[in-house]
């Protein structure tokens, strides 16, 4: 270049608190060195107005006027300028003047845009609420927003569902305003008015703010809203909680009425008795919850029931019809065959049978709970006193759970008393105090008597019968024992308790224990003189019998002549002595017995 050149960017943004660095760039011929540089600023417009310098810079210094920007300005190595905490007021346009002695003066500018970031928008909704809009033909006014301080001055759009709205004659109409306050901001309002149906009454609306910033546009989206929209009701519905077809006497019930009008209408609740005849219930509800709870239901509660609204607007009118079924189980009854009273022996069919809508299912229960059998009959065959009890038949609709009922039926056995336990025999003591026990079962309840006197006791639990005779012991009555009689209206029954001495069978073992001694000790005693003689320790034996013919006896032997009636015992000891059988000629012979 053969000129001095100043070159400086046409336009510097910078939010507002910002600092703002605006360049001043030249060039001088020969690469000569600039005298000074004055940085300035236009007081008025773009173009004309006086400058106003903000500081003078040579080689040497920099000297800073006394201008508004005092102590906000500073200059870098570079010469650039740079200017804090800038506000709106700052927006003008900066003038850099540069001098290089005979090169002469060389200058340019740079605009500065100062902005505020749009905040959002602030809704406010219409005065009116959307009461009745969908009865209205014209646009009705939905919501405001409101963008305050920002700079420049930012755009509002309306979206629903996420859909720009535009203009649109009848349907949608969008206003807006736009007002700079003294801080040099703008604070722009923009309302949306639309028609809207009852279609609309999920549809979300929004606006969003859009502002340049560094030469690019942004935008700010508001949160989006729901609108209420009041609108008339076309259809309603009417059901049974729970299930009508689950429904059972003793349940709690609610009718539930919906209308798809907004605000809810005014609900009434009907019942028909007779052909054209219908019971008000509107005094069993709340009008606006559009419930009605029955409680407790029965049979009596099946029937039709319906529900009306009344629009208030246009006053007309809407009803919706329900059948109610309230499922039962009544009339059950149990009879026995025979009707009469069984006795011991007998046999009787009982017959359960019950009245409901639905198909029934029958059990047979014992007195303890326990299930015997399954059907509407059960047969009870060779009765006995143990076989009477309560008897119950269960009555359960299977297609509807929780829905049974029960009836019990008495089956009492009749027959004359039978004893079944009895203290006999019993072994007691003379002047002992006892107790005597006779029990029996029977039915009609039987009376017991005893053959002697004492203190009784009498014990009943159902068809059983105790009695505890509570005496004191004496001869005759060791000697005869008791009889316990117990007897009804069918007959009688007695059984006699024996009573033994206890001193008898002591005696008796004493006896035995005797013998039994004996016995051992004739046995020890036997063993003993066996031993001795095959020791021939003993002298009475082969050796010591001799023959009474032989004339050789000495005198000083004394000779036992043995009679022959001893003869058998003498023999029997000593062949059990010698284990030996003789003769009975050998038997016969002379015993020698040394003194």
């Amino acid at each position: 270049a053969s000129k001095l050149e100043v070159s400086m960017p046409a336009v510097v943004e910078v939010e507002s608190g910002g600092t703002a660095r605006i360049e001043c760039n030249f060039y001088i011929p020969g690469n000569d060195s600039y005298t000074y540089i004055n940085w300035s600023y236009v007081s008025a417009g773009p173009q004309g107005g006086p400058w106003v310098r903000l500081c003078h810079i040579t080689d040497s210094k920099i000297v800073e006027e006394n201008t508004d920007y005092k102590g906000r300005l500073s200059v870098g190595e570079d010469k650039a300028l740079s200017i804090s905490r800038v506000t709106m007021q700052d927006a003008r346009v900066f003038v850099c003047q540069v001098g290089a002695g005979s090169h002469g003066t060389g200058e340019n500018r740079t605009e500065l845009h100062v902005y505020r970031q749009a905040p959002g928008c602030s809704r406010f909704p219409s005065p009116h609420g959307s009461a009745l809009c969908s009865r209205l033909a014209l646009p009705t006014q939905i919501a405001q927003c409101v963008s305050k301080n920002s700079f420049p001055a930012p755009n509002i759009t309306w979206h629903k569902n996420g859909q720009e709205l535009q203009q649109e004659e009848n349907m949608v109409k969008i206003t807006a305003t736009r007002t700079r306050e003294s801080s040099g901001l703008y604070t722009v309002s923009s309302t949306l008015f639309a028609r809207v149906t009852r279609e609309d009454r999920n549809s979300l609306y929004q606006c969003t703010v859009h502002y340049w910033l560094r030469g690019q546009r942004h935008a700010v989206e508001s949160r989006r809203v729901n609108v209420t929209i009041f609108y008339p009701a076309e259809h309603l519905k009417l059901q049974v909680v729970p299930s009508s077809t689950l429904v059972k006497e003793g349940d709690d019930v609610k009718l539930v009425c919906e209308a798809d009008g907004n605000p809810a209408p005014v609900f009434s609740f009907l019942k028909r008795e007779l052909e054209d005849s219908w019971q008000d219930l509107t005094s069993l509800t709340d009008p606006n919850s559009g419930v009605l709870n029955l409680h407790d239901v029965n049979k009596s509660s099946s029937g039709l029931y319906r529900c009306q609204t009344l629009d208030l607007d246009d006053m007309r009118q809407l009803e919706k019809d329900v059948e109610l079924v309230v499922n039962y189980i009544e009339g059950v009854h149990v009879k026995m065959e025979p009707s009469s009273s069984p006795r011991e022996g007998d046999s009787v069919r009982l017959s359960c049978n019950a009245h409901s809508p639905v198909a029934l299912d029958y059990q047979w229960r014992d007195g303890k709970g326990r299930k015997v059998a399954e059907g509407n009959q059960l047969f009870l065959s060779n009765l006995t006193f143990e076989t009477s009890s309560n008897f119950s038949c269960k009555v359960i609709a299977p297609s509807v759970p929780g829905l049974e009922q029960s009836k019990q039926v008495a089956v009492t056995v009749q027959g004359k008393p039978r004893i079944v336990d009895i203290s006999s025999p019993l072994y007691v003591r003379q002047d002992e105090v006892v107790n005597l026990t006779c029990k029996a079962i029977a039915f009609p309840r039987p009376s017991v008597r005893w053959s002697v006197n004492g203190t009784a006791h009498e014990y009943v639990e159902n068809q059983h019968i105790a009695s505890n005779l509570t005496v004191r012991v004496n001869h005759d009555l060791l000697r005869a024992g008791a009889v316990c009689n117990v007897s009804n209206t069918l007959g009688f029954s007695e059984k006699h308790i024996q009573l033994l001495d206890q001193k008898t069978p002591e005696s008796k073992g004493v006896i035995i224990v005797a013998i039994i001694v004996c016995i051992l000790v004739v046995a020890v005693l036997g063993s003993v003189i066996y031993f001795l003689h095959k020791k021939g320790k003993i002298a009475c034996g082969r050796s010591g019998k001799q023959d009474i013919t032989k004339p050789e006896a000495r005198k000083d032997k004394i000779v036992v002549e043995v009679k022959s009636d001893k003869l058998s015992e003498e023999a029997g000891l000593l062949q059990g002595a010698n284990s030996e059988k003789r003769p009975a000629a050998d038997q016969v012979g002379q015993s020698v017995v040394r003194c």
